[in-house]
């Protein structure tokens, strides 16, 4: 009993030791994100709705390249386990070509369809709100963020190699001074301070576009500059082609699967929304304030998860197949039982919260409920994320792709098109039952884990081959 949870501390320990960083970088972005969503507030609600709506773009575009650059982040962590640095880095120059599609993909994309893929959102109506208005400020917002898109994609191959290679310190403060950056010139252009144009909701577009540059520039100089500590960094550059070509095709096969499930698990989320803004622009605005506070907190949940994959796919890499299970179940329910304080913290904010923003009574109202269901359904959503990662770090990528985005389609997004356009539910009640759908997922996801086809070497299996 004294060596099971002397085994347990270490295991919490090396868990927290990776994902506290992770928490601390993410939590002070979305702090920013939330004074950036407060400063925005402050113009009124057609510039949160519309920053809400080139937001929920954005976010596809984001999970699409966290998909990409996942699938070989699974070999990423199986190779550093096994102390293969030249396997890490033909994963880091596979990582640079599939981000740069992406991002050449999302530029295209947004640039050329943005009027459509806007415009689903507008189909509710809402006599406080000003819809044309709305339309051209999220059209102005878009249109600029899209010059972030290099600088995002390319830190994102840098920080996932560092994390994968236990270096979650680099990629935090880099985003410390990216966040430190946004807010300064989110103050100085939205409202035009020290002599600075007054932009308003442009002006928060351009102060992350900096911010990416900041956050890009800090951790690609530091990083190099540690080369010796950062061994696969070495030599890197003298080639980008890929040394070991008979890699390329089995880790594509594991990262496709991850790519589409990101991507349409985002685009499912994004249709979700689209159904909700059926009843009522000032719904968005809503769920636009409680996001803003959920995503603070739930940086927790999301950083043990990415930390569960990272220690449980190092583990596999070693062949610790017993202890890679045993841990996992663990560390589902470690992250669970955190949330719980997350929820009280959540509940207890929830009404003093969204009277910090200029909109109107209604989505104040809407807000603070939206507040407390997400807060509600918390330790269900870091069970499942937890889980998820979990399942990916073995390399099940086509079983995850039905666990996570099949699923939403089917089932969640399903259910929102029809209780939206078919009934007349209220808004709260449509957003309760998809939820709670999620619990099947808990249930089946967790059956899975417990037999243990998730797991596998991947890096000695390829040996073998």
């Amino acid at each position: 009993m004294e060596l099971k949870t002397r085994i347990d501390k270490d295991l919490f320990k090396k868990t927290c030791l990776l994902a506290i960083p992770i928490m601390i970088q993410n939590g002070i972005g979305n702090a920013v994100g939330l004074v950036d969503n407060l400063m925005v507030g402050s113009l009124g609600t057609e510039a949160i709705v519309a920053v809400s709506i080139a937001g929920q773009l954005m976010f596809v575009f984001w999970l699409a390249l966290f998909g990409a650059l996942s699938g070989p982040g699974i070999y990423g962590a199986q190779y550093y386990g096994n102390g293969d640095i030249k396997g890490v880095q033909d994963v880091f120059r596979l990582k640079f070509w599939m981000a740069i599609i992406c991002g050449l993909l999302g530029i295209v994309i947004f640039f050329n369809f943005d009027n459509f893929l806007l415009g689903l959102y507008m189909k509710g109506q809402s006599e406080e709100i000003d819809a044309a208005l709305t339309l051209s400020h999220a059209k102005d917002y878009l249109k600029i963020m899209l010059m972030g898109i290099p600088f995002i994609v390319l830190t994102q191959v840098y920080a996932t190699s560092l994390r994968e290679t236990d270096e979650s310190f680099k990629p935090m403060v880099a985003g410390i001074i990216s966040v430190a950056v946004d807010v300064v010139f989110n103050y100085l252009l939205i409202f035009g301070k020290f002599g600075f144009p007054k932009l308003g909701v442009a002006g928060a577009a351009y102060a992350t576009v900096l911010a990416r540059v900041a956050e890009f520039a800090v951790l690609v100089v530091w990083a190099h500059l540690r080369s010796k500590k950062h061994i696969f960094l070495k030599g890197l550059y003298k080639t980008l082609f890929i040394q070991n070509t008979a890699m390329i095709k089995p880790i594509l096969r594991k990262s496709v699967p991850i790519m589409l499930n990101e991507f349409l698990w985002a685009g499912a989320i994004a249709f979700m929304t689209t159904c909700y803004s059926r009843r009522g622009l000032d719904v968005l605005a809503g769920m636009n304030i409680s996001n803003a506070i959920c995503n603070l907190l739930n940086v927790v949940f999301i950083a043990l998860g990415n930390a569960v994959g990272i220690v449980i796919g190092q583990m596999l890499g070693a062949g610790e197949f017993k202890k890679a299970k045993d841990s996992s179940v663990t560390l589902m329910w470690f992250t669970a039982i955190a949330c719980l304080a997350l929820t009280a913290a959540l509940i207890g904010l929830s009404g003093w919260f969204p009277t910090l923003y200029d909109t109107t009574e209604s989505s104040k109202k809407m807000a603070t409920m939206f507040i407390i269901i997400n807060a509600s359904f918390f330790p269900l959503q870091g069970f499942l994320n937890s889980m998820y990662f979990t399942l990916r770090s073995g390399g099940k990528t086509v079983i995850t792709f039905i666990f996570d985005s099949v699923f939403s389609w089917t089932v969640c997004a399903s259910a929102a098109f029809l209780l939206s356009h078919y009934t007349n539910m209220h808004i709260y009640g449509i957003f309760i039952t998809v939820q709670a759908l999620d619990f099947i997922k808990v249930i089946v996801g967790y059956i899975m884990i417990k037999k243990g086809i998730w797991i596998s070497n991947l890096v000695a299996a390829q040996e073998n081959e």
